[in-house]
């Protein structure tokens, strides 16, 4: 097949996006493919008369890590080539309808809340994950714990506040406050006290204007990944130090994941029927990855659900396929398949 893997763009998961598409593209040539890897915020900047001209099965050194801290997106638009305009850079969307199928390796604003699935519906380009609806459904922490709540899932209690408010209302501490539509932790804090709390929500609202304030459930905390409505099998992660923030998601060595998780085979089964029911809560499609806590009680605790889980040498997903006896590459494949599956309905 010839495949764009769409990876980059302008969010504070830039870097991790990068690194996961470089892998991504990697394996996809092992496989026989023919990659084009593409920044959507850059663009493609190499000359090509036909766009076909862009797609190689020969290995490329992209090699690509994720720093300890996120990018300077400042910087970034600063030094975007002329002629590149919006959320998508030169030569994007004319590769994309040159491939069979694009793998979006892209996460975070403009990666993961629909817009950027909405321009590629427009333009009828097939791609990996979930559609625009669920995307932006997904994306929105305010608007999924209100549909997760609807369903009978658990979600912490919490409240949203707004940068452009005359003061902020708080629901006690401790609580965590992060940007209602971000990710990979970046802006999130956990405050115990009340002199940390304006301190958190200012850092909250450099990222975004809209700000989701939750209570703080103390207890493990699970991630389930869910492939074509089926649950994938549990991860427990560990933090050596602080919380699962970006340094100790992205650099080796600093969380223990286990997989399968130390749990109950009912406490398994509970986490995976809960992780599917929030799969279809929110509409989503092919795959994603659902975060949850689980308190001292057992009880469970739905946080988010990612619609375009990380790749990365030390992402999620990848160990959850390891444990069911599938390798990298050929999770890509099987995220490509069951992508297709969404073209196929009628």
């Amino acid at each position: 097949m010839n495949i764009v893997v769409l990876c980059g763009g302008l969010s504070s998961e830039r870097d991790v996006s990068l690194t996961g598409g470089t892998l991504i593209a990697r394996a996809l040539r092992e496989r026989g493919h023919a990659v084009a890897l593409v920044d959507s915020f850059l663009g493609y900047s190499r000359p090509f008369e036909q766009p076909l001209e862009a797609f190689t099965s020969e290995q490329i050194d992209e090699p690509y890590s994720v720093p300890e801290t996120e990018p300077d997106l400042e910087a970034l638009k600063a030094a975007r080539a002329p002629g590149n305009f919006g959320v998508l850079g030169a030569n994007v969307i004319e590769l994309c309808r040159a491939a069979d199928i694009t793998f979006l390796a892209l996460h975070g604003e403009d990666g993961e809340n629909g817009r950027i699935q909405a321009t590629l519906d427009v333009f009828g380009v097939k791609y990996t994950g979930s559609g625009y609806l669920g995307s932006a459904l997904a994306m929105n922490k305010e608007l999924s714990k209100k549909l997760l709540a609807a369903y009978g899932i658990g979600t912490p209690m919490g409240i949203t506040l707004y940068k452009s408010a005359d003061s902020y209302e708080n629901i006690g501490f401790p609580c965590v406050v992060k940007p209602c539509s971000g990710g990979s932790s970046v802006g999130t804090s956990i405050v115990r006290n009340p002199d940390d709390y304006l301190p958190a929500l200012e850092l909250a609202f450099k990222y975004e204007d809209a700000v989701l304030v939750e209570k703080y459930i103390a207890g493990r905390e699970l991630t389930c990944g869910v492939m074509d409505g089926v649950a994938m099998p549990i991860i427990e992660i560990i933090p050596r130090e602080g919380f699962y923030d970006y340094k100790n998601k992205y650099q080796a060595g600093l969380t223990e994941e286990i997989c399968p998780a130390n749990i109950t085979e009912d406490e398994a089964k509970r986490v995976s029927l809960v992780s599917e029911a929030a799969y279809r809560a929110l509409m989503l499609e092919a795959y994603c990855r659902v975060d949850l806590l689980m308190d001292a009680a057992g009880r469970l605790y739905c946080l988010e659900a990612n619609t375009l889980p990380g790749m990365t040498p030390t992402s999620l997903v990848p160990q959850m396929a390891a444990a069911q006896g599938r390798g990298y590459s050929e999770l890509c494949e099987d995220i490509i398949a069951v992508s297709l599956k969404k073209y196929n309905k009628y």
